[in-house]
């Protein structure tokens, strides 16, 4: 952590509302540090950003704010990292738009670790968070941090997974560090704070707002070596990450589904335009091979499934793709009031789940 004086500076520099992040490294280049840009007159300051840029910078207005940020930075868990910092993501600094400030909560020293950004649908398949759960513990045990964004569904699946593993886990939100969003994910969050980390490029008390999350898709491909979709719609926000990987030079890769699932649909066009097929862990090694990663052994993931005998010809039956107990029933012989007894053996050993519409999955 810098000097207080030289925090304050780089605060009260990136909380001046309306100045960007390009107008920002136009005057670093410039002034060289923000304690010059702050001291500069309006003259000089014009000739690097707008008149109007320049009387922002200053009329500051921002007090209070520091304020808060320097009472919220007296806990050693939080601190902010700048461009200045040698703890500043190096693959974050080379996207065309890298934050100049970051704000983090938990262990710092994650951001040197090489990353991998896991992503997916809010409305995840059962199959689709256990995907992402393994995966992401087998990666973050072979070296790989586990990035992703907070969200229900695959990014909390991802972020639990990390978290189990060696390399651990951070995620990357759309609020500021004061805040958790969803708050269903309060417990997950407490946990990332304790033992990996999170970060935001918003000031402290910036709500859950539309705009800022392709803000922080981009922070999460953007601090990543590769970025891994593991379930999403054609017009899934998962793709916006992907897309943005892929202009930041990243490698992509996703994870096929069954050809009738909505939520297979956009990996499978990932795929179809070239990201890498995934399968198991070492498709993600293999796609990532330029890394120095230190090869950990695998923890075991889960408990031996018992499937009891009679049940076993059940899940033939049922595959790996959803389906109804009308369906089942047609397949199987067997009447209704059987195959409903027998999922529902198989949902307690944990073989199956049961998803809207009254059909189920098989959950390998």
């Amino acid at each position: 952590m810098k000097s207080g004086t030289d925090i304050e500076s780089w605060l009260n520099l990136c909380l001046i509302e309306g100045l960007g992040n390009v107008s920002i490294r136009k005057l670093l280049i410039s002034f060289g540090n923000p304690s010059a840009i702050l001291s500069a007159s309006s003259t000089t300051l014009e000739r690097c950003i707008t008149p109007a840029a320049a009387a922002r910078i200053q009329s500051r207005t921002n007090r209070s704010k520091i304020q808060a940020t320097l009472e919220w930075l007296e806990d050693p868990i939080n601190t902010v990292i700048t461009w200045a910092d040698p703890d500043y993501p190096t693959q974050l600094l080379n996207i065309p738009d890298p934050p100049p400030l970051l704000y983090l909560k938990g262990r710092r020293e994650l951001l040197r670790h090489p990353a991998l950004a896991v992503v997916g649908s809010r409305n995840a398949t059962p199959q689709g968070l256990s995907n992402a759960e393994v995966l992401s513990e087998t990666a973050s045990n072979a070296g790989l941090c586990i990035i992703s964004g907070l969200a229900l569904g695959i990014d909390a699946a991802a972020h639990t997974g990390g978290l189990r593993g060696l390399a651990s886990s951070i995620a990357v939100v759309g609020t500021g560090l004061d805040i958790v969003y969803p708050a269903r994910n309060h417990a997950l969050a407490h946990r990332l704070a304790k033992e990996g980390a999170i970060v935001s490029e918003f000031p402290l008390g910036t709500p859950a707002i539309g705009r800022n999350f392709p803000r922080r898709n981009r922070i999460i491909s953007g601090m990543s070596h590769g970025c891994l979709v593991v379930e999403a719609a054609l017009r899934s926000g998962s793709l916006i990450t992907a897309r943005q990987a892929l202009e930041q030079g990243r490698e992509v890769m996703a994870i096929p589904g069954s050809i009738h699932s909505p939520l297979a649909k956009g990996c499978h066009a990932l795929i179809k335009q070239g990201a890498k097929l995934v399968e198991n862990t070492q498709d993600i090694l293999e796609e990532l091979n330029h890394l120095p990663l230190a090869i950990h052994p695998t923890r075991p993931h889960s408990v031996e499934n018992k499937v009891s005998n009679e049940n076993e010809s059940l899940l033939k039956h049922l595959g790996h793709d959803a389906v109804d107990i009308d369906t089942l029933c047609m397949r199987s012989g067997l009447t209704a009031d059987v195959v409903s007894a027998m999922l529902l053996t198989l949902e307690l050993e944990g073989q199956v789940s049961s998803l809207p519409g009254g059909c189920y999955q098989r959950v390998s």
